[in-house]
């Protein structure tokens, strides 16, 4: 069976059996990592993936699951203790300037910049609400492209802004089209693949070098600099899913007829 949306997941929840497959994200809320870890354990597939979903609602989550994928020393500052024990690693590498990415925040709005880490500390430890976050070097060349990638297509734009170290459009930037190239691409695609993603909005910093590093990830972001419009990046996102959710249904039942299969032929030959 499949399941479409979080009105007929509700109506149904409670009769999902192994096997069976919900396409859409699971409602936000106190229970929604609750439903989530359910659905898997009782082998109901979702997709979104379950680890998409997690991965696309946290920042933080992100750089704990997909950290060799970025800038290096970037990593998740979950309480003070951390932050300490960051100072003397970003001092011994001669870091000046440092970024924050505050958890849960989009369009730039908790992306913020610190002269050094000293003075990163010395706000921090007065707000514990700041807890947790993205820390890491700050860049000061770099190319910011945002991909798109949806089966098949490949799409590709490159942001800048003068006046903002804040690159997204969001924050008073500027696009054009970026050809991406062949390592660039499979790089996205091995980080969809651990991030179990069915597709992507990713942010790549590209350096003077052609090193490649992701910034961040989502399952949906703004198309303002592409090519592609929302109408139909929508529609091929659901036909992705469509498509690996009766996959999903076919391989489920084929699976079960040679298990039944296999169950008459043991059955009979015993009785023989």
């Amino acid at each position: 069976m499949i399941v479409r949306g979080s009105r007929q997941l509700s109506e149904l929840y409670d009769r999902l059996s192994p096997g069976d497959v919900y396409i859409g994200k699971i409602p936000g809320g106190p229970l929604r990592y609750t439903r989530l870890i359910d659905l898997m354990e009782r082998g109901i597939h979702c997709l979104p993936t379950p680890l998409a979903q997690t991965l696309n609602a946290s920042k933080a989550a992100q750089t704990a699951i997909l950290n060799e994928w970025m800038l290096p020393l970037t990593q998740v500052i979950r309480r003070r203790a951390d932050l300490i024990a960051a100072i003397g690693v970003y001092q011994r590498q001669g870091v000046g300037p440092v970024v924050t990415k505050e958890d849960r925040l989009h369009c730039g709005h908790g992306v913020r910049y610190w002269e050094n880490i000293e003075v990163l500390y010395s706000m921090a430890a007065f707000d514990k609400s700041s807890f947790p976050f993205v820390l890491q070097p700050f860049l000061q060349h770099f190319s910011d492209v945002r991909v798109i990638v949806v089966g098949d297509y490949v799409e590709a734009y490159s942001r800048h802004n003068p006046d903002n170290f804040r690159m997204n459009l969001a924050a008073g930037g500027t696009s054009r089209p970026f050809v991406i190239g062949t390592d660039q691409q499979l790089f996205c695609r091995s980080v969809m693949e651990r991030a179990r993603f069915p597709y992507a909005h990713l942010d790549l910093q590209l350096l003077e070098n052609g090193r490649c590093y992701l910034a961040e990830m989502a399952l949906e972001g703004g198309i303002k600099g592409a090519q592609i419009d929302r109408r139909s990046l929508v529609r091929m996102k659901s036909e992705l899913l469509e498509r690996e959710a009766r996959r999903m249904c076919n391989s489920e039942g084929s699976a079960a007829g040679r298990q039944e299969a296999e169950a008459k032929n043991l059955y009979e030959g015993g009785r023989t």
